[in-house]
């Protein structure tokens, strides 16, 4: 097979790479890496397998997992912005995907359930959020369980966690360098509806899956000391940016900005959220249903709790029961 030269490519990726990445210095290094592999590259005769090759080399610098070569069976138009996309398109894909919510409900026990699996824009998906979180206001623990969340809007962040706080706090920055400025983000200070308010337990539920947005969600509620968080270890994705066309079917994701927690001085970006209470992702749920039936029964069980007190020993002990089968 006749050597392939990508010597091209390179370039336009290494001329993406310094003006655009967080890092500048983070980006001289990963492109005297791209061209000090051009030899290795030359081994490879197809898009697919070079981007692929592309993104290990990439994130072997400073792990950052936002930052890649990705390869598109449709072409990439030369001109244009990449990160724009039809809206249309992205509202219909919010809808067949229950706006990010996958399952919101109330378990026994009086223990509200929020499976969440993407972010989608507020002004998209708002809405939804609102009516998954005005079920959930009235119960006595919340479980967050973003297992499958890949990520999405800081915005969307927002306006959730706005019900699970008492007044507006400070969540999240994002630093962006082609501005070199930082915006804030804060819980929203009103939401139609009651809020869960911001005393009741909640637990996030993780695992290896978990990225970006959904990092962040976790994040912003543990180190407010909101939540705790139970399952795996996260992903570690903390880095926002753009794509940019590097050939007919390679397009680049650089990271230009970067989160900065007001509480950490820092972010998740290559280590993940640690849990506070680690176990296999498979078995988060059971942990953390546990824990909230036993809150609930700290509740007392006289009057109008009679009833919720007992669906929660019920609850309890059928997990308690030793399998029979």
């Amino acid at each position: 097979m006749p050597a392939r030269d990508w010597s091209a490519q390179i370039k336009t990726l290494c001329d993406h790479l310094v003006e655009n990445y967080v890092f500048p210095d983070v980006a001289q290094r990963a492109c005297e890496v791209l061209r000090s592999r051009l030899e290795a590259y030359a081994e490879i005769d197809d898009d697919e397998t070079f981007a692929a090759e592309v993104t290990k080399d990439l994130q072997s610098i400073n792990g950052d997992k936002h930052l890649r070569l990705l390869y598109s069976v449709d072409p990439i138009p030369e001109e244009g912005d990449l990160d724009s996309f039809d809206e249309a398109a992205y509202r219909e894909e919010a809808a067949l995907n229950g706006y990010g919510f996958a399952r919101v409900e109330r378990l026994a026990g009086n223990i509200g359930y929020l499976d969440t699996r993407q972010l989608f824009a507020a002004e998209v998906a708002g809405p939804f959020a609102v009516a998954a979180m005005n079920l959930v206001a009235a119960t006595d623990v919340l479980i967050i369980d973003v297992r499958k969340n890949v990520g999405g809007d800081p915005h969307m962040i927002a306006l959730i966690c706005g019900y699970l706080f008492d007044k507006p706090t400070h969540l999240n920055n994002l630093y962006w360098r082609a501005e070199d400025s930082t915006g804030q983000f804060w819980s929203h200070p009103f939401v139609p509806g009651p809020r869960f308010g911001g005393s009741k337990p909640i637990y996030v539920l993780t695992s290896g899956t978990t990225f970006s947005g959904a990092e962040e969600l976790a994040y912003d509620l543990q180190t407010r000391q909101r939540a705790v968080v139970i399952g795996e270890r996260t992903r570690g994705g903390a880095h926002q940016g753009g794509r940019y066309r590097v050939d007919a079917h390679l397009k680049a994701g650089v990271p230009s900005g970067r989160a900065i927690n007001p509480v950490t001085g820092t972010n998740w970006e290559g280590v993940g959220i640690i849990p506070d209470v680690e176990t296999p992702a498979e078995s988060a749920f059971e942990k953390a249903y546990e824990l909230a039936l036993g809150h609930v029964l700290s509740l007392g069980g006289d009057g109008v709790r009679r009833k919720v007190a007992q669906e929660a020993r019920e609850a309890l002990a059928s997990r308690e029961a030793p399998d029979t089968n």
